[in-house]
């Protein structure tokens, strides 16, 4: 006879996963294929590679790495250009990276206030998240202005030298900042750029205390950005939402009015998400 009483869920494999899902050591990880993903996220953080620089960056063989990206290439993932000989991401990868961004709503909810901020300030609207120290760029709409800011989907930065990474670290405990500074040294990419962690804690707190930061010229020179911060329904700070342009349309006079745009977007992002500020 069939038992009235229902399995114990604590006794039940979770699908998808075997016996030991939680064990990342070295028995349960392929090392070819880990191989193959520091090639292609190497060379997903450049504008194109020659097959002797992914080697010497990697510090493989030029054989082993010329294997790894013929096999990418036959997936769609990498692809050569034979008049440079360079080697780049391919059409399969932004569409691997797209099924992500499906995933979360975030990015589908935040569009429309991003094209309104775009509209309301005539310059560059940005999503962005933290992802591994790092700011993750989500999702962008342009400006039609001929000097404009650009950070495709998927594209990496530093936390201390961009305003959405700022407003972020100024979310965060000072045991997660720490981590994620000794992980991601602060390099110094202009002459505004900080670089010294108590200078850096200081910006925190004034961010914290005024609801928005300042990419003053700290990444790329003659471009600025504001950035304001995203909660969701926990009331942690999930994403940060910014307008980024040149230092002569994004101006020091400008802060308030660009600064309360950016700050109203992202309380209309938030609210979206079942959040408040």
């Amino acid at each position: 006879m069939p038992s009235d009483t229902a399995p114990d869920p604590q006794n039940r494999r979770a699908r998808g996963r075997p016996r030991g899902w939680d064990d990342k050591t070295e028995q349960n990880t392929i090392k070819s294929l880990d191989r193959a993903m520091l090639v292609f996220e190497h060379l997903s953080r450049s504008q194109g590679k020659m097959l002797t620089e992914l080697a010497d960056d990697l510090n493989q063989s030029p054989a082993t790495v010329y294997r790894v990206l013929v096999t990418l290439e036959t997936r769609g993932l990498v692809e050569f250009d034979p008049a440079e000989q360079l080697w780049h991401i391919g059409p399969q990868a932004f569409v691997i990276g797209a099924g992500f961004l499906r995933r979360t709503s975030l990015v589908e909810r935040a569009r429309p206030i991003l094209r309104r901020l775009m509209e309301v300030t005539g310059e560059t609207a940005n999503l962005g998240r933290e992802l591994d120290g790092q700011v993750l760029f989500l999702s962008q709409v342009e400006t039609n202005a001929t000097i404009r800011a650009f950070f495709p989907p998927g594209t990496l930065a530093e936390m201390h030298s961009s305003g959405i990474g700022k407003v972020l670290l100024a979310q965060m405990s000072e045991e997660r900042i720490a981590r994620i500074l000794a992980d991601h040294p602060m390099q110094a990419f202009t002459p505004n750029t900080i670089t010294d962690p108590a200078t850096l804690s200081r910006e925190l707190a004034t961010i914290r205390a005024q609801g928005f930061a300042i990419d003053a010229e700290e990444r790329n020179e003659g471009m600025r950005c504001i950035a304001a911060p995203v909660f969701d329904h926990s009331q942690s700070a999930v994403a940060g939402l910014s307008v980024s342009g040149p230092t002569s349309r994004v101006s020091e006079e400008k802060t308030d009015e660009f600064s309360h745009a950016v700050i109203q977007a992202a309380r209309d992002l938030s609210a979206a998400l079942g959040g408040l500020p």
